[in-house]
């Protein structure tokens, strides 16, 4: 089916959120001549009343005595001389700088580095092959290839080799520049033990030589091998959280925007009720010119002007249309939310009941893509907190003692399970799955496999304590 570009453009309205939202409207206030913005009445400032106005008279005053002009006084940067602000300045203000690469961050450190003039040649190039995390997971051959590829002058292996190692020593915070996690992780112990920091000693061998029998948590074969009590070996495991496994992630300069929530839920304690709203944030007010529209009932105006202008005219009444329509939809979705997870608001995760797109837009009389539409990259805050509105909607399944249960609400129920546990003695995937049909719950263990996964839940033999 073709569809209209009035429709595309509703469609693409309804998925936005609110930041993205207000990016559309700029633009189509740049580009759509028939669109403009209310603006706010102001009272008009009668002359009679500032020439009546004593600070105006002590103004004036003051000017004759002092031999100075302040009519003549340039305005300020921010204001206008009619103190209307200058939207051009404050535009170029509000733009956000960008954000220096870790490679920038890096680059400013590295040429204070007393090295030889080759290494520090070869150190500048290097510092652009280095990962998110600080890391150099490239090979020795790779880098010499892709600088022979960039025109960069190719250094020997062993240039390549020591400036890698004094990258190493001079960047901070330490560990970057490493070629894997153990790596630098040794690289942050090794600082600590040159800083006179002790108690080092059996994290660094736990590392160096038994990393992935840590990782797999089998610490009675670290202490069958090493002969260390299980006391040293759980101390040392515990120092290892002043360890950072990114250290890159330290000079990420990239500035996080806040979360705008689309939509809220609040309690009305007077009707016993929840309440829903649409927000609309900075959402400016939309008009269509009445100047244009008036040109285009006027005779004298040529065919092709007409024809511009009737255009951007329908383009004006789309949006604004779509945008108010945008805003309907959304607060019918979060009003049946609001109804329907009425538990989940008052007892929280695990009371989170089914609610099928399908049967929202059934509800609404709306086809399933436009709930999902309206839904998408939304957030709703609500008094339990700030979540993404598609939260709210999923299947689940019944519990013969609460009812209709979501499978987020499950996955709720089987968190408490594994934070109740016995450390010891974890639960495995059939307990965990016993111990849900307890609460009513029949799930199979293979689900309890997959929701364990998805959130992040080690299995038993890493969860367990020694």
């Amino acid at each position: 089916m073709q569809l209209s570009p009035r429709i595309i453009q509703s469609m693409e309205i309804l998925q936005l959120p609110l930041p993205a939202l207000l990016e559309k409207i700029e633009q189509e206030l740049e580009s759509n001549v028939a669109l403009e913005l209310v603006e706010p009445e102001t009272e008009p400032v009668h002359e009679e009343e500032i020439e009546g106005d004593p600070d105006f008279e002590r103004l004036a005053e003051f000017e004759a005595t002092s031999g100075m002009d302040f009519a003549d006084r340039s305005p300020s940067s921010s204001y206008k001389t009619s103190g209307e602000r200058d939207g051009k300045l404050d535009a170029m203000a509000s733009i956000r700088a960008r954000d220096k690469s870790l490679a920038e961050e890096l680059a400013g450190q590295w040429s204070f580095a007393e090295v030889d003039p080759e290494i520090a040649e070869c150190g500048k190039t290097l510092l652009a092959f280095l990962d998110a995390d600080g890391f150099l997971t490239m090979s020795d051959e790779a880098m010499l290839k892709q600088l022979e590829l960039d025109g960069i002058v190719v250094p020997t292996s062993e240039t390549l080799t020591e400036t890698i190692a004094q990258l190493q020593t001079w960047l901070d915070p330490p560990g970057l520049a490493a070629r894997s996690v153990p790596e630098s992780l040794l690289i942050q112990i090794d600082d600590f033990i040159q800083k006179g920091q002790g108690g080092w000693d059996t994290v660094r061998l736990l590392i160096a030589d038994y990393y992935d029998e840590v990782l797999e948590n089998r610490l009675p074969l670290i202490a069958s091998k090493t002969k260390l009590s299980m006391e040293e070996i759980n101390d040392a495991i515990e120092k290892m959280h002043l360890l950072v496994l990114s250290p890159g992630r330290f000079l990420n300069t990239e500035t996080v925007l806040p979360v705008i929530p689309d939509a809220f839920i609040d309690f009305d304690e007077l009707h016993d009720c929840f309440i829903a709203g649409v927000r609309d944030g900075n959402l400016p007010p939309l008009r269509m010119s009445a100047q244009y529209d008036g040109m285009l009932k006027d005779v004298n105006v040529d065919e092709s002007a007409k024809k511009f202008l009737r255009r951007n005219i329908n383009s004006a009444r789309w949006i604004i249309e779509a945008i108010g329509q945008r805003r309907t939809t959304l607060l019918k979705v979060v009003e049946i939310v609001a109804d329907r997870q009425r538990d989940f608001l008052e007892q929280g995760d695990a009371y989170l009941r089914p609610l099928p797109m399908t049967e929202v837009a059934d509800m609404l009389g709306i086809h399933v893509a436009t709930v999902s539409r309206a839904v998408s990259d939304k957030w709703v805050q609500t008094p339990r907190g700030l979540f993404p509105l598609r939260r709210f909607f999923s299947g689940g399944t019944q519990s013969d003692k609460d009812g209709q249960m979501s499978w987020e609400a499950v996955k709720a129920r089987l968190q408490e399970i594994v934070n109740t546990e016995d450390k010891k003695k974890p639960y495995s995937d059939e307990k965990l799955a016993d111990k849900l049909r307890e609460q009513g719950i029949e799930i199979a263990r293979r689900t309890v496999v997959k929701y364990r996964q998805q959130m992040g839940i080690p299995a038993a033999r890493l969860r367990k304590e020694y």
